[in-house]
């Protein structure tokens, strides 16, 4: 971000705009373009089976159907006449919409809540012995109960039967109402820290980078905006087009080379492969952030695979069973990094605590010194909604079979996660990233399947729906929508009821999507993951606590406070000594297997960022930055033109952006 601009308004933007940024235009547009991806990201990768455009913090579906709209669409309108456009503010409230219903279709919520909380009776067979380990725990009321109507699901309905709705309106009514409040939850989160965050510590929110880039105004007056005038921008943007598209037409034509961008070489007496990964949005997102950080993210994964290969050239390793996320491989880091992820949590609220200070005398004696006129909430309104929404989730993890005391720990510990990992993203722009370990993994590994019994391990198993595989949700998208809300004026109060519209067109279209799709062509026959491997995680996970029950692991206590040790001192040193050369932020995700894949992308773009600032300085920095910017233009646009083609031409499994 260049200093010196105008507080709330982006360097370039032009200050005298008009128009209203909550239109019934701009909400229209928003609401049908989140009914797309709602629709589009669940036929994409069941169907289709290509490129994922909603699995990921990037929200790379949001992004290109944010460059149809605002670099092709909204000029072809002004064009005929400039009133038809949308205008800048506009805009942002269009991409907001998108980018928090990015979060809910795939990954983020409603392929693995359909599919979980039918999968213990799908799969259940005498071998497994669910029928007796785990369905006589689960509550009548939370699943589907039509065995046959399950059957369908995954292996699709006769011909002519569609869906059987009545199955499923009873069961998804809890559910939808427990994700509602956890959305609550996560936009009061985020409404509470963003003056902290955005302000106060001034975090460079690199993922937004592009889209504001994109509604930038032409001084001039043009109906194309700066962004597309660029000529380096289209330079990288062309990279990943040439280089993708050669990949989608390898499958089509088998004498068309592709482009090999992965490889991978064995270390450590080959326990552990060196992966060399080239994504080119992770390299346009790593350009954007300070070199501290970037360097940062690629070391602490370089120490995490040193750690990991000298330990299994020792024989130094943990039986502790964690689940198949996070650092499941190695409970070791995995728990080293949950303390760091803790500390970092617990760091930043001290650090904020005058502003945490200011937003509850607020909410609770009104003190009218406070100001919260920017926010998209009040701070009451925020701080009761946290209250409430806890609370109602709390109830609802009680009945699902949780002892109270676990629902409230469980709950406790996913939102710090989700707070751990948002802060990540939104310091280091790292588009693809989970936790070193999950929430009911963390519980159970602390107070022991023991103390939970099966109902207790039951209702835990039902806790993957929306805190297991967090590679995107709700609110990580809503700290990067405040942050784009900065651009929008003072009164910002519609706009969080404008993403709860989002988030109701999200929840519904996706689930309307998913159900069709599964009784038209069986579950089974769409998703491997979703419907095989991602649906039987819970089960498979509980029913080895179940069979052979454990105690409070000693060791996992240890290693949290180890890890938790190792980025207190990392936290101290980077605030007190000046010379200090290790940004803290690196550390909780270092040993994650994504950051297997993406280092090398990182250590990339760092780089080549440390060369530009050496010897061309800030200045040859702004020059190339519409470079890299491009790279990520690029590989969305591409990767969503290719998704087009394959659904025309029905080809499957072409896959051209994954990371």
């Amino acid at each position: 971000m260049e200093m010196g601009a105008e507080k709330g308004v982006a360097p370039g933007f032009a200050t005298g705009e008009e128009g209203r940024p909550f239109s019934a235009r701009a909400i229209l547009t928003g609401a049908l373009l989140s009914l797309c991806i709602a629709l589009g990201a669940p036929y994409g990768n069941m169907v289709i089976r290509g490129s994922y455009m909603a699995a990921d913090f990037s929200t790379a579906g949001a992004i290109f159907l944010f460059f149809l709209l605002a670099g092709m669409m909204n000029v072809g309108l002004g064009m005929l006449s400039p009133a038809l456009a949308l205008q800048r503010r506009e805009l942002i409230v269009v991409y907001i919409m998108m980018i928090v219903a990015s979060a809910i279709p795939t990954m983020g919520l409603s392929e693995y809540l359909l599919t979980i909380i039918t999968g213990a009776q799908y799969y259940a067979t005498p071998e497994n012995e669910w029928a007796e380990i785990i369905l006589p725990f689960i509550p009548t009321w939370m699943v589907p109960q039509d065995q046959e109507a399950i059957k369908w699901f995954y292996e699709g309905a006769p011909r002519g039967v569609g869906v059987p709705w009545e199955v499923w309106i009873g069961p998804l009514a809890f559910w939808i109402a427990l994700a509602i409040s956890l959305y609550v939850v996560m936009i009061s989160s985020m409404v509470i820290l963003r003056k902290q965050w955005a302000e106060r510590e001034r975090l460079i929110f690199p993922i937004v980078q592009v889209p504001l880039e994109m509604v930038q105004d032409d001084p001039g007056g043009g109906v194309l905006r700066p962004f597309f005038k660029k000529s380096i921008m289209w330079v990288g943007f062309l990279i990943p087009v040439i280089v993708s598209s050669l990949n989608a037409l390898h499958a089509y034509y088998n004498f068309i080379p592709s482009v090999q961008l992965i490889s991978s070489v064995p270390v450590f007496r080959n326990t552990i492969g060196l992966i060399f990964r080239l994504s080119f949005p992770m390299i346009g997102f790593s350009y954007l952030i300070n070199l501290d950080i970037a360097f940062s993210l690629w070391f602490f994964n370089t120490v995490a695979k040193v750690i990991k290969g000298g330990m299994n050239i020792l024989g130094i390793a943990s039986t502790e069973k964690l689940g198949v996320y996070g650092v499941q491989s190695d409970p070791i880091l995995a728990h080293q990094g949950q303390g760091a992820m803790i500390v970092l949590v617990l760091f930043g609220l001290w650090v904020g605590r005058g502003h945490l200070l200011q937003v509850f005398r607020k909410a609770f004696k009104g003190d009218e010194s406070v100001d919260d006129s920017g926010e998209i909430m009040s701070y009451r309104g925020a701080v009761f909604g946290w209250l409430g929404g806890v609370s109602v989730m709390s109830i609802g993890l009680w009945m699902s079979g949780l002892p109270l005391w676990v629902a409230v720990a469980t709950l406790l510990m996913a939102l710090l996660i989700f707070v751990g990992l948002t802060r990540v993203v939104v310091e280091s722009g790292v588009a693809t990233a989970v936790g070193p370990m999950i929430a009911s993994s963390v519980v159970v590994s602390a107070v022991g399947s023991s103390a939970l019994g099966p109902t207790g391990m039951v209702g835990m198993a039902f806790t993957y729906v929306w805190a297991a595989d967090i590679r995107t949700f709700v609110m990580a998208s809503c700290a990067h929508g405040l942050k784009l809300s900065e651009h929008l004026g003072r009164n910002l109060r519609p706009l969080f009821w404008i993403m709860l519209l989002a988030i109701g067109v999200s929840l519904v279209g996706s689930i309307w999507a998913i159900l069709h799709l599964s009784y038209e062509y069986g579950g089974i026959n769409l998703n491997g993951w979703f419907f095989g491997g991602g649906t039987r995680a819970p089960f498979d996970y509980i029913t080895t606590q179940l069979n052979t029950p454990t105690a409070p692991n000693g060791g996992g206590w240890l290693h949290t406070l180890l890890g938790g040790g190792i980025m207190a001192l990392l936290m101290l040193g980077r605030h007190h000594l000046l010379w200090w050369p290790l940004h803290p932020i690196g550390y909780p995700i270092g040993g994650v297997w994504l950051m297997d894949q993406l280092w090398f992308s990182i250590f990339l773009a760092w780089l080549v960022k440390l060369v530009v600032m050496k010897y061309g300085g800030p200045a040859l920095y702004r020059k190339t930055r519409p470079f890299f910017l491009g790279l990520i233009m690029g590989q969305f646009f591409i990767s969503g033109f290719w998704l087009i083609i394959d659904y025309f031409t029905g080809m499957t499994d072409n896959v051209v952006f994954w990371i």
